[in-house]
């Protein structure tokens, strides 16, 4: 079907789903994957361990039984079903045996879940570079656009990922929000982020912060202000709950403050969120490296 990619022979090969399990002392699999997908029937994870069908990061087959010790990350295929093509091509601005640094649009997954398995970064530039799906180093939203890294080779993964986990390198982003007069910047926010409701949401609660976010004024324009933002540390959703929590959301954000009900994917009306730097030293050669997103954001049509 013209514009869709689905579990047939169309569009780049299915790279595995992942996804990490909390785990903890008594907790077995069968019964962390039933926890975590409750849509899925119990007998059909059951057949699929026993087919060994799901495994740990290295490769290695797991039973319904084996213990879940905190964190585990486990690997699996599946067939999604058709996925409607998302609009934009990536950018490849940097690629070589240990590195790739790829600009890419809103709306597309960088790596496969939920309904999205084809149409993610990591499909297309395996299909792309005729490689095996390379690892995602960080995270960053399918609805945001920007720069993303990640590693085509085990042997030195571990390299890149230390660059994010001791926070050796800068990222930043713009967002298009409103604006806010009353605030003086630039400002740091820090605040408590845990899970909300739904599953897929944040929130700030009262406690001690775990998350913090420097921002500034870029640009000061009639119906929204562009933001620069710096986050220190790397909560799921945090420039999103930061600005909403400021009152200032984010352009086009259906999830913060509040989820709409009518929230849905809409390619002509994206996200105002953009990865636009990267700046780090590269730990294998020492250089130090930036790369910049072309994109630009788009201001918002007036309601």
């Amino acid at each position: 079907m013209d514009g869709v990619n689905s579990a047939g022979a169309h569009g780049p090969p299915v790279p595995p789903s992942r996804v990490r399990l909390p785990g903890g002392p008594g907790s077995i699999l069968l019964d962390a994957l039933c926890a975590r997908f409750p849509a899925v029937p119990r007998p059909d994870w059951f057949a699929r361990l026993a087919a060994g069908e799901v495994t740990d990061a290295e490769g290695r087959r797991l039973a319904a039984d084996d213990p879940v010790p905190a964190g585990l990350l486990v690997c699996y295929r599946r067939d999604p079903g058709p996925e409607p093509r998302i609009a934009g091509a990536e950018e490849i601005l940097y690629a070589d045996d240990h590195l790739l640094v790829v600009d890419k649009p809103a709306l597309l997954a960088v790596a496969p879940a939920g309904r999205w398995a084809r149409e993610t970064l990591v499909a297309r530039l395996a299909a792309r570079l005729g490689i095996e799906p390379p690892t995602p180093l960080h995270r960053l939203d399918r609805a945001t656009a920007g720069l993303v890294l990640l590693s085509p080779n085990p042997a030195s993964r571990a390299a890149y990922q230390a660059l994010f986990r001791e926070r050796r390198i800068e990222k930043r982003y713009e967002a298009l929000a409103a604006p806010l007069p009353g605030l003086a910047f630039p400002q740091v926010r820090h605040s408590r982020i845990v899970r909300g409701e739904p599953f897929f949401r944040m929130r700030e609660v009262p406690g001690e912060p775990n998350s913090e976010t420097r921002i500034e004024v870029l640009e000061r324009r009639d119906r929204h202000w562009r933001y620069g933002l710096v986050p220190v540390t790397g909560r799921k959703h945090q420039l999103r709950v930061h600005l909403a929590a400021l009152g200032a959301p984010i352009a086009n954000d259906g999830w913060y403050p509040e989820l709409r009900p009518d929230a849905s994917d809409d390619p002509a009306r994206p996200l105002a969120l953009l990865a636009r730097s990267l700046s780090f030293r590269d730990p294998r050669t020492g250089r130090d490296r930036h790369f910049s997103s072309s994109r630009a954001l788009v201001e918002p049509e007036a309601p």
